[in-house]
């Protein structure tokens, strides 16, 4: 009776557990099941085109073309010639072992990229005897192609896919193409597309008998997604040729909708250079840390300055809100400002204003040490709380966006650096006030900022107190995005009231101040030049280098349709190359096209190099220290 029972439970246990398996790959696998695990499998991928790239005129900035892969199933391969199938692709016999020990350690049942994007020519001669190595097929693979030669740190670059990231991807296999960098990093999902596959049953000899399943599970490719962008490429172009021979950032932004016009970084690259074989080559000479001009490296996201005279607005805006200053209120400059009273402790003053008062409207137009650093100071010491009246002024400066990562959508970045009260107060024997931090007054000191960020904080003064998160995706397969990180306004803590005065100062740069030679009739610019110095520390030797060259600028002055930022590394006075830069750039893109009148201007900022300076630089600076302005 016992046996028989237990007999009986063993038999529908068993039952039980067939249906449950049934039921698991029938139904809750079901069109999701994948059986490219199955060693009597053999999968075979269609890959899809990558999504095109277009500029916001609809210029082509990403195109794909056709490249051949030699693949391999380790587990498939006979005895071949090796000598003769090395000579055939054009690799030595030690390579050929390398690359199959590789292929077989990832995964003998799976196939992988032996050989990848083989020129056309090989690939014509090697598919008339390939029936001769069992195990090897070509793969075709959609690869990239830049008709324009522009916005390499914008657009990014594809590469492979590592072991290490197969391993733990349920879609990428190794040796696979991936976005690396910028856009095509940044919007992978959308550009990649799906990959078809089609599943094939083969016998214990491993041989094809025929389709599996009868295709139930085969999927055909599905296109990537087409991009619009913000950029308008004609206006890139033209500023990286302005920056050529140079080193440092541009970036332009379209204060109504937070649009990224233009994002220059110099020196940049040709984004073909890392596109096929060649790409081996091009990036250890690209992406090398030895590499002085670092073209990689995006300095209009990721260079950290010291803003300089720029920086005196903000002080301006937040001196007006916390009702420290008005429009009349005026200081003596006499030459500068002095902080303290021993030796030194001087910051010294080119505004030319010598023992009359200067009131706002002239320290922003004439660019007054003493002024600003009057004004901040008693930012700080408001109701003579200095760390409550720097966490104060810390906070109005981050309402711009200063300080952090903006929230643009590309994938490289730096925060720079707003203090606040504990930054100092954390500082071990340092006794602090609005005094002896006042650098920060002039844009110096520890304040730190990016091109996009300062970029975006002149786009929030152009909007009289707001802005939008600076974007580069414009369209997704033509429909405008609906992100409202990117189309809800970002309010600051500065009142709309107090812009006025400062707009009208910024205008009054471009008209009779530091910015009057670089004016483009027709055109009202608002702007303030920015002067920076530059020293590093050499084996404990504080050593003084060029000073760095700066511009905010928008225009026109009502309704403004761009605002930019320029930092030109060792360019010197603001108004000598920044400004010029600038106002270049603003005629070209309001007016399509450079007058007849700046074309002067326009050949000295083409030919203009600071290579000389530069190549006196080559020794890496250890640290870099930042203080003064101009």
């Amino acid at each position: 009776m016992q046996k028989s029972f237990l007999l009986y439970f063993l038999i529908t246990l068993v039952g039980f557990v067939f249906i449950g398996r049934l039921f698991q790959l029938q139904i809750i696998r079901g069109d999701n099941y994948d059986p490219i695990r199955s060693a009597a499998v053999k999968t075979q991928y269609d890959y899809p085109e990558r999504g095109y790239v277009y500029d916001r005129n609809g210029k082509l900035l990403v195109a794909n073309q056709l490249s051949y892969d030699v693949m391999v199933q380790p587990d498939q391969v006979k005895p071949l010639d090796t000598l003769e199938f090395c000579k055939l692709i054009k690799i030595t016999k030690e390579d050929f072992l390398k690359r199959f020990e590789r292929a077989e350690n990832y995964a003998p049942y799976l196939p992988s990229v032996f050989l990848k994007q083989l020129a056309k020519e090989d690939f014509a001669f090697l598919q008339e005897k390939l029936h001769k190595y069992k195990g090897f097929f070509i793969q075709k693979r959609i690869i990239r192609n830049y008709p324009v030669k522009v916005a390499a740190n914008v657009l990014g670059y594809i590469g492979e896919v590592n072991e290490n990231l197969a391993r733990k991807s349920d879609y990428y296999q190794q040796g696979e193409l991936i976005g690396k960098d910028g856009i095509e990093k940044q919007y992978e999902n959308l550009l990649r597309g799906k990959k078809g596959k089609k599943y094939y049953h083969r016998n214990r000899f491993n041989k094809i008998t025929g389709s599996y399943k009868n295709g139930a599970y085969d999927t055909l490719p599905v296109n990537g997604k087409d991009l619009t962008l913000t950029l308008d490429i004609e206006l890139q172009a033209y500023a990286q040729e302005l920056m050529k021979g140079k080193r440092g950032g541009i970036v332009a932004i379209e204060p109504s909708t937070g649009e990224i016009l233009a994002l220059v970084t110099a020196p940049s690259y040709d984004p073909n250079m890392l596109v096929g074989r060649k790409r081996s080559k091009n990036s250890s000479i690209l992406m090398n840390p030895e590499n002085p001009d670092r073209p990689t490296y995006d300095r209009g996201l990721m260079g950290a300055y010291a803003p300089g005279s720029p920086f005196k607005m903000m002080n301006a805006l937040i001196g007006l809100q916390e009702k420290v200053i008005d429009e009349q209120t005026s200081f003596y400059c006499n030459g500068g400002y002095r902080y303290g009273k021993r030796k030194g402790e001087f910051m010294k003053c080119h505004c030319g204003i010598f023992g009359r008062p200067v009131h706002l409207h002239s320290a922003i137009a004439k660019s007054c040490n003493s002024y600003f650093s009057n004004t901040f100071k008693r930012i700080v010491e408001k109701d003579h709380k200095p760390t409550e009246g720097l966490n104060n002024w810390s906070k109005h400066v981050k309402s711009f966006g200063l300080g952090n990562y903006l929230g643009y959508d590309l994938p490289a970045g730096s925060p720079g650096l707003i203090p606040d009260g504990k930054y100092y107060d954390d500082r071990k024997n340092f006794r602090w006030n609005g005094s002896s931090i006042i650098s920060n007054a002039i844009g110096q000191g520890e304040v730190l900022t990016t091109p996009i960020q300062l970029a975006n904080f002149t786009a929030a003064i152009a909007n009289r107190g707001f802005f939008y998160t600076p974007h580069v995706l414009k369209k997704v397969d033509n429909t405008p995005i609906d992100n409202p990180d990117f189309t809800k306004k970002k309010i600051t803590t500065i009142d709309k009231k107090y812009f006025a005065p400062v707009v009208e100062a910024m205008h009054e740069v471009f008209k009779t101040g530091t910015g009057k030679y670089s004016q483009v009739k027709g055109i009202e610019i608002c702007g303030k030049t920015g002067t920076a110095e530059n020293f590093i520390i050499k084996n404990g030797i504080k050593e003084q280098l060029a000073d760095h060259s700066i511009l905010v600028a928008f225009a026109p002055k009502d309704n403004p349709k761009i605002a930019l930022a320029i930092f030109v590394e060792n360019g010197g006075y603001g108004s000598t190359i920044a400004a010029p830069i600038t106002s270049l750039l603003i005629e070209k893109y309001i007016n399509g096209k450079i007058s007849k009148a700046n074309k002067y201007r326009e050949q000295k900022m083409l030919t203009l190099s600071l290579q000389d300076i530069y190549d006196k630089q080559l020794e890496k600076p250890i640290e870099e220290i930042a203080s003064g302005t101009k």
